[in-house]
């Protein structure tokens, strides 16, 4: 999903303050399940922030992508159904 973005962040000098990757590379398109978003955008969402490595910085742009990095919202599985909650009816494979 971000393998670009990832291997711009293993170029950069460390430390680099977000507004300094957002300055050279904001414009990067990342491919998300159900579109792209750019960098920049992704890397905003997020408290001004100086990062120390090209993890800390990774971590922030996959935490600060929209909605469109989720591939069935609100879908699971596995959660139960909550008490006083009608959920969907069990489907025998």
């Amino acid at each position: 999903m971000l393998s670009n973005a990832t291997d711009a962040f293993q170029s950069y000098d460390y430390p680099i303050s977000a507004e300094e990757i957002i300055e050279s590379d904001g414009d990067m398109e990342l491919e998300l399940p159900n579109g792209t978003e750019r960098l920049g955008d992704a890397l905003s969402r997020s408290a001004p922030e100086t990062f120390e490595s090209a993890e800390d910085a990774e971590f922030a742009a996959f935490s600060g992508v929209s909605s469109k990095a989720i591939g069935r919202k609100g879908y699971s599985d596995r959660d139960p159904v909550c008490m006083g909650e009608d959920g969907p009816e069990e489907v025998s494979f």
